[in-house]
């Protein structure tokens, strides 16, 4: 696979897109995270945020203290990609209406 469209999967992926709009706007702790998408599993938001460390988007900041205290922000990678997704966010929310009336005309024609 492609370099360049493995990344893209990782930043367009169900989650991916969440996370970033979320850091984007402050830093989470795990659960504070998990509470702010909703209805995402403790794996899966496991694995999106350690392929997007990976890929060097988030800064997983884990302090030595107890209980453990880990906190997710992005990496000005991270921040970058992030203004992208919530730019293409936006743009959704401003334009749901015409792509709504687009499948309506769409399906009305194909009855």
């Amino acid at each position: 696979m492609c370099p360049q469209r493995l990344v893209l999967e990782h930043v367009t992926s169900r989650w991916g897109v969440l996370v970033l709009i979320a850091l984007d706007e402050r830093s989470y702790r795990f659960s504070e995270l998990r509470r702010a998408l909703g209805r995402v599993s403790e794996k899966m938001l496991t694995q999106t945020l350690q392929t997007l460390e990976r890929d060097g988007l988030v800064h997983r900041d884990a302090k030595p203290v107890i209980p453990p205290r880990v906190d997710y922000s992005l990496t000005d990678l991270g921040r970058e990609v992030g203004a992208q997704v919530r730019a293409l966010a936006e743009w959704t929310e401003r334009r749901l209406g015409d792509v709504q009336k687009a499948r309506q005309v769409y399906d009305e024609a194909r009855s």
